[in-house]
């Protein structure tokens, strides 16, 4: 079992490696854990009382189908074609194929998701140092951290309008979520003072992630995960 802060710079598979394979399926997650990421992170919704594994709400982008995701039967959504005859996972079928080999972070979209997806990290005994919880909606942050306080969580933000620091803490918050647009050296060291780290999102530039890296980031998201990680050792 890998913790997902175990080391300093953090190479994390963006919805798995979709520059090599399918955003968001077991192949890409299983793409990016043999490309040596660090971690991986993912998107999961409730459709049907389902924990299911799908960034957009529509289903036309990423699938054969179209449409609303909540709009469909779980069973019409899993036999959707997902990219290269590869299918939606269950956010289940993921932590199996993860097995603790890399840290796993657990965006939260939609309403209701808090709940079913830590009572199915709690029913697995996943171990809370492996997972990070994080959603732009901060309310269900707050409801993961009620029910099981265990399992850590990253505030996300896109804009930054309001103050990410006081919004993080009040979460209880190990990690700020950022866009790269608005990841700064005074926000990082804030971010570090009251004692949580900063995620950088979607960095596809070896040279932004280096610049990042020395700004004091503790890592990044990434589409190319194996690109990265070869660029950043090239580098180092």
């Amino acid at each position: 079992m890998r913790s997902f802060f175990h080391r300093n710079f953090l190479c994390i598979g963006h919805r798995g490696s979709p520059s090599t394979a399918p955003e968001n399926t077991l192949r890409g997650f299983e793409q990016a854990i043999g490309d040596g990421a660090d971690a991986i992170e993912l998107d999961v919704q409730l459709v049907a009382g389902a924990l299911v594994v799908i960034h957009d709400e529509e289903l036309d982008r990423t699938t054969s189908g179209s449409g609303r995701v909540d709009a469909v039967s779980l069973d019409l959504l899993r036999g959707l074609d997902a990219g290269d005859g590869e299918r939606v996972p269950l956010l289940e079928e993921v932590l199996e194929l993860v097995a603790g080999r890399v840290g796993v972070n657990v965006e939260l979209k939609g309403p209701g998701t808090a709940g079913p997806t830590v009572d199915l990290l709690r029913a697995r005994a996943e171990a809370a140092e492996s997972i990070l919880l994080s959603a732009f909606d901060h309310r269900e942050l707050a409801m993961a951290r009620n029910a099981a306080p265990e399992y850590p969580r990253a505030a996300l933000f896109g804009r930054l309008d309001r103050d990410p620091i006081t919004a993080a803490t009040a979460l209880d918050a190990v990690a700020l979520n950022v866009h790269r647009r608005t990841a700064g050296a005074a926000l990082v060291q804030a971010a570090r003072d009251a004692g949580m780290a900063t995620l950088v999102y979607t960095v596809n530039d070896p040279k932004e992630a280096l610049q990042l890296r020395r700004m004091g980031v503790a890592g990044v998201f990434t589409d190319c995960p194996g690109a990265m990680l070869r660029a950043l050792a090239v580098e180092s």
